[in-house]
């Protein structure tokens, strides 16, 4: 009897998990290892499109996290001082994209993940380097503090300051700075009740969405010298910066308690690396693409690849067994597309992140006269990106979509009404 292939998995995260899971779905013997002492994300909200739906259900996770997560869309873009610019459906997004958006925890999808997967193929408080990318004629090594491991396919899912990329591409001039940091808190607010919504100021903006277990989560982002930080805490430049903007954002300030306030500047991958994969070295995630969240897109399309990597690892009709012929599809698969979605990131971050008073105004009025006169024009922007579907149906139980009508199943509906 063949022996399973084995795969290593370097980063514990959403994308090195998600392929861990996906691979070990697919047959495959996976160690997953991660430099940090647990797999707990330091804490923040993830919102995952239809796309990355989709791409869950391959390995019958996509329910799971529906179930887990609240489904957002009805809300929309306000000014600073409250005003609505534009509104957004729930239902017109699902109708449009075939399937919810959703919202939850990054713990929660971490654990979910890691529950698809033997308990002894993750290993904590690892670090890895790539010793050997291997080549068709031999296994990918690497090593850690523990011993070296040998390997037929070596996943790259370490992040934006990524070693492995380094290594495999060391002419690559790596990330740049974006241009804003952001925040984050993810806290219980006693008493909000409010619509999900991003305000966008000047050169600032900032979100705050419901939770399905009743916290709130809010971001936030500015433009500033990349690493610079508050000179006393960062809850009281919040407060500096958001602390006059329309409810419920001082309600949500008020209830934050300087500890509960994550920051980060930005970094972007603003160059596309050539290849997506070395050897028998795959990257994946913010290792490969690194991009702005000005989409929502990061996570999701950390979820794509690693879904895409396992499926073009599968032997098949049109594709050889060897590991190098899958990974050539991968690249082939993945790169046209993120990088695509990477640089509609940007320009979104332009048009948000803008500072000068005329420009401004001009840009609120469109939206506002926009979106009354089509209020789903601003859902295009999402065409070929939310309505993505994984290179073979994953519905086994018959719930495939027919191309973008979406139609609630019975159960569907009983989550939208206590979501």
């Amino acid at each position: 009897m063949a022996q399973p292939r084995r795969a290593v998995v370097i980063g514990g995260g959403i994308g090195g998990l998600t392929a861990a899971a996906a691979l070990h779905h697919g047959g495959w013997d996976v160690t997953v290892l991660e430099r940090a002492p647990s797999l707990e994300p330091v804490g923040a909200a993830i919102s995952l499109a239809p796309n990355s739906l989709r791409a869950l259900d391959v390995i019958g996770l996509g329910d799971e996290i529906r179930d887990l997560a609240a489904w957002q869309g009805d809300g929309g873009l306000r000014t600073s001082s409250g005003r609505w610019l534009s509104r957004t459906d729930a239902d017109a997004v699902a109708r449009r994209f075939g399937g919810p958006l959703v919202l939850l925890h990054r713990a929660t999808l971490i654990n979910s993940l890691a529950a698809r997967l033997p308990a002894e193929a993750v290993r904590p408080a690892a670090a890895a380097v790539v010793a050997d990318p291997g080549d068709a004629d031999r296994p990918a090594r690497v090593s850690t503090p523990d011993g070296d491991l040998e390997a037929d396919l070596v996943v790259a899912a370490d992040g934006i300051r990524s070693a492995v990329r380094r290594a495999l591409f060391p002419d690559h001039p790596g990330t740049v700075y974006s241009g804003f940091t952001t925040w984050r808190v993810v806290i219980p607010v006693p008493g909000a009740e409010f619509a999900s919504h991003e305000t966008w100021g000047r050169g600032r903006i900032w979100g705050s969405h419901p939770l399905k277990d009743g916290r709130v989560y809010a971001y936030a982002a500015a433009r500033t010298p990349c690493g610079e930080r508050a000179a006393d805490d960062e809850k009281a430049e919040l407060l500096r910066r958001y602390g006059d903007w329309h409810d419920p954002i001082p309600a949500i300030l008020a209830a934050a308690r300087p500890e509960d306030v994550l920051r980060h500047d930005v970094h972007l991958i603003a160059e596309p690396l050539p290849a997506y994969h070395r050897g028998r070295v795959a990257l994946v995630g913010d290792a490969a693409h690194a991009m702005p969240p000005t989409l929502g897109q990061g996570g999701n399309q950390a979820i794509e690849d690693a879904v895409v990597l396992a499926l073009t690892q599968a032997p098949g009709p049109d594709r050889g067994n060897a590991v190098g012929d899958g990974l050539a599809a991968y690249t082939a698969e993945r790169l046209p597309r993120t990088t695509a979605i990477a640089r509609q990131a940007v320009k979104i971050g332009r048009l948000n992140m803008m500072t000068g008073r005329a420009g401004i105004a001009v840009r609120n009025t469109t939206i506002a006269a926009l979106s009354k006169a089509a209020p789903l024009l601003f859902l295009r922007g999402f065409d070929g990106i939310a309505d993505w579907r994984p290179p073979q149906p994953p519905y086994a139980a018959g719930k495939a979509p027919a191309g973008n009508r979406w139609r609630r199943t019975p159960r569907e509906s009983r989550l939208h009404r206590t979501r």
